[in-house]
């Protein structure tokens, strides 16, 4: 897990998710106030050590485009 603050300066909480079908997700919890709802997108690892490995080299830019292309937790 890693604390992100976006571009407007929401703070959230990444971590790897996992469905049931196999696909691994960052998802986006929000973290200190932040009132916003969880989100989630698609990572391209196919196992739990690779999107963590994933997840973990992202710089602040690509986790940027990651939020701006998740979509709604449901």
């Amino acid at each position: 897990m890693r604390r992100y603050s976006d571009r407007r300066g929401r703070s959230w909480d990444v971590l790897v998710g996992r469905e049931s079908f196999g696909a691994f997700y960052a998802i986006f919890v929000p973290a200190a106030g932040n009132p916003e709802a969880a989100r989630q997108a698609l990572l391209e690892a196919d196992s739990q050590l690779r999107a963590d490995a994933e997840l973990g080299e992202l710089t602040e830019s690509q986790l940027h485009d990651l939020l701006e292309r998740s979509e709604p937790k449901v």
